[in-house]
């Protein structure tokens, strides 16, 4: 049985929040395609629909399990998400270029997403029975190091730089949150500003040339720099009002790629324009503040530092995907939260949420 109490806690305001994000999701896929000859895209926001149903079942799970029960069994989720992982290169499914996915049954699943889950965990779990006093140095930041270049190792070669970029980010963020000794701080920023430079060789070909486009795509307009200036235009052609729902020119005429993933919310803008970009991010806003006062307001050091992962990882994608439909952050697949089309980010999502909540819920039991 579930405590009363604990039901009594939960943030209905928080829920209809996200659940309002969803639904607009699924009409801007509903819009970005119905248009389409194919029958496949054209149903696309019925089975987001469907995404969404198993979504709020794994919110429901991850409301119904204390918080706590993942801080005792937080390295072995850590070992199978990376059995999960290396199962995905060795038997993954390629598309675009990118071996990400496997199948089971008619269901594609891509790993990656939940790995974010488990890095979080994992961290968290690290930090709670970490150093308790004093600051940090670089000897104690060599474990959460580790294992978090071991999960970004096995992402990147898939690749997903923007996952690989996102599990770097949380890494960051737990440093930002802890009590750093401010040599270590030092050897750390000098240490990565020496490393930036040579992680241009290991980027493929297109990944170097969507970097060069970035703030001038006009350098190749039907290339590499496509995608941008048409999400631009898109956006810009909203104006205050926006052209109204399923009325796009961009996205019915197909001049827009990827609309009901990567570009979903230049779909958005352009229908809804001015005002209902600001709705969006608005809403968004409250997700992500709301996020971390549950952290900061969080009963111990595992639901902070558990509840702080999972608020920066929506946060990242959020700001990430929205930056690169304006032209500020290069293009790399990143979906927007609740909005883009796609089932693992829509599970993990929910997932997270359930977990915020719960730590919410169970703070004034402890």
């Amino acid at each position: 049985m579930i405590d009363r109490r604990i039901v009594s806690n939960f943030n209905w305001l928080y829920f209809f929040s996200i659940l309002t994000v969803s639904v607009i999701g699924v009409i801007t896929i509903y819009s970005a395609n119905h248009a389409r000859p194919e029958e496949f895209f054209r149903g696309l926001y019925i089975k987001q629909i469907y995404w969404i149903a198993y979504g709020l079942i794994a919110m429901l799970v991850a409301l119904a399990i204390d918080y706590r029960w993942f801080s005792r069994y937080a390295y072995l989720i850590y070992a199978l998400t990376i059995l999960g992982l290396g199962y995905v290169l060795i038997n993954g499914v390629v598309a675009s270029g990118s071996k990400r996915w496997i199948y089971i049954g008619s269901i594609s699943i891509q790993v990656s997403e939940f790995a974010k889950i488990a890095i979080v965990i994992a961290l968290a779990k690290y930090f709670e029975t970490g150093k308790l006093t004093g600051q940090y140095t670089l000897r104690d930041l060599a474990v959460p190091a580790l294992l978090t270049a071991a999960l970004g190792g096995f992402i990147v070669v898939q690749p997903d730089l923007g996952t690989t970029m996102m599990i770097l980010f949380i890494f960051l963020a737990f440093i930002a949150a802890i009590e750093i000794n401010r040599m270590t701080l030092a050897k750390l920023f000098v240490g990565g500003l020496a490393l930036a430079p040579a992680l241009w060789f290991f980027l493929k070909d297109y990944q170097k040339t969507r970097l060069r486009t970035l703030f001038n795509p006009e350098l190749d307009p039907l290339g590499a720099g496509y995608h941008s200036i048409q999400s631009k235009i898109a956006i810009g052609s909203g104006g205050f009002w926006g052209k109204g729902l399923f009325a796009g020119t961009q996205s019915r005429l197909n001049f827009l790629p990827e609309k009901h993933t990567d570009f979903i919310f230049s779909v958005f803008a352009e229908e809804t324009g001015f005002i209902g970009v600001i709705l969006l991010i608005s809403l968004f806003t409250y997700i992500i503040l709301k996020g971390l006062n549950i952290a900061f307001r969080a009963a111990d050091r595992f639901g902070f530092f558990l509840s702080l992962g999972l608020i920066i990882s929506i946060s990242f994608y959020m700001i990430f995907n929205i930056g690169m439909t304006v032209g500020i952050f290069p293009i790399t697949g990143i979906p927007l939260p609740f909005v883009s089309y796609g089932g693992s980010s829509l599970i993990t999502n929910f997932f997270a949420i359930g977990l915020l909540l719960n730590v919410e819920m169970r703070r004034t039991l402890h």
